[in-house]
């Protein structure tokens, strides 16, 4: 943990730092892709760089890290690190990249508060950087040996390709090699890196939507907008049966725990995509606990797995389907038209819970689960894209 010394300067300086961090991490990017214009190409999302929410991201972690060590630095926040941990090992980040960020930020972060930065200051915060840095390194390096990988990915073939909506695809996918599918829990996600057109490398990562015999499972969305989804898109146009995707080994600190206890799997949208997997993993298993499985989606022909939700539920001897339509396209009951409302579901206290959609819909659900007595420590979510929760619940 931090040094008496470096806490006091931390803590004494957290409020200006943490007030410059968007600036600082703007002009960290932008010296990082200057002097190593690979990674923007082939490693960071170009998308979330675009938009602005890597940078937010990496903002709430660091401004998060600090003021836990400084608040409670008895414990460290390894939830949080374990998170960033195993997008990271996704990725395939190596140790000395690190070391490439620290040069890049502390220029950054002395460029934005000038000669506030005294030694005291730069030592103290050099501390606060390498005791993430070094316990993240330690976090991947057990990763990858437990996946028998340095995160490098392995080609799949497309064995089938179905279409869920109108914009959701589900690609199944074999080892081209035809060796063994990598072992993997529900609720993770592999990483997948496909070439475009002006010959960048990008990654994306999809959760696992089910366990196919032999294969993996993804199911993506098309993203709209501006910037539109550039991995998603090119999936969608030029992706079909026999192609080769290089595929990386499962990670996901989100994974479902078996026991007896009541669960609760929540999503909206393509946040479904994890909770079939989990929900598949259920019946496979034949469980017998309570299952409580909630849905909420713009209308029927929007919502992903409809029909293999309900069956899946169905298969469950305590299991409960409860699916919301904000715009029904035919007769619905008004009890279920709108947004998720836990409230005349009798959610038992003692239920973990998954939730996976829209930010503010896994803030509302949250909210709904804390006031039935769910302990937070049992609520667990995940996040596509940056995690944009640090520091904001």
């Amino acid at each position: 943990m931090l040094s008496d010394k470096s806490a006091q300067t931390v803590r004494a300086t957290l409020p200006v730092v943490g007030a410059a961090i968007g600036e600082i991490t703007g002009s960290f990017y932008g010296r990082l892709f200057e002097a190593h214009p690979e990674l923007l190409r082939d490693l960071f999302n170009r998308g979330n760089q675009a938009d602005g929410s890597q940078r937010q991201a990496l903002a709430g972690s660091i401004a998060a890290f600090a003021t836990a060590l400084v608040e409670h630095p008895d414990r460290r926040p390894d939830a949080m690190l374990a998170r960033i941990a195993h997008k990271h090992a996704s990725l395939g980040v190596t140790p000395d990249q690190y070391q490439v960020v620290h040069t890049h930020l502390f220029a950054a972060i002395v460029e934005v508060l000038g000669d506030a930065v005294t030694p005291e200051v730069a030592a103290a915060w050099d501390e606060v950087y390498w005791l993430m840095a070094n316990a993240l390194i330690a976090v991947e390096a057990r990763l990858y040996e437990e996946s028998g990988t340095r995160g490098e990915r392995r080609p799949y073939a497309v064995a089938a390709r179905t279409a869920e909506t109108a914009d959701v695809a589900t690609f199944l996918l074999r080892p081209a090699d035809g060796g063994p599918v990598p072992a993997h829990q529900p609720g993770q996600y592999v990483s997948v890196q496909v070439e475009l057109p002006d010959g960048a490398r990008q990654i994306r990562q999809y959760s696992l939507s089910g366990q196919p015999d032999g294969g993996l499972r993804i199911t993506v969305k098309k993203v709209a907008g501006d910037p539109a989804g550039e991995v998603s898109n090119h999936l969608h146009q030029h992706v079909d049966e026999g192609a080769t995707l290089l595929v990386s080994a499962p990670f996901g600190d989100v994974r479902l725990a078996d026991g007896d206890r009541p669960v609760l799997l929540a999503s909206a949208g393509i946040g479904c995509t994890p909770i079939v997997g989990m929900l598949t993993h259920l019946a496979e298993t034949g469980a017998t606990r309570r299952v409580i499985a909630v849905h909420g989606d713009r209308q029927e022909s929007a919502h992903a797995f409809r029909a293999e939700y309900a069956q899946l539920v169905d298969k469950l001897p305590n299991g409960e389907a409860h699916v919301w339509y904000e715009r029904p396209e035919g007769e619905w009951p008004a009890a279920r038209t709108g947004l998720v409302d836990l409230a005349a579901l009798g959610v038992p206290a003692d239920t973990v819970a998954y939730l996976c959609g829209p930010l503010p819909f896994m803030r509302a659900v949250r909210t709904q689960l804390l006031a039935a007595g769910v302990p937070a420590a049992d609520i667990h979510y995940e996040v596509f894209g940056p995690d944009l929760w640090l520091g904001q619940d």
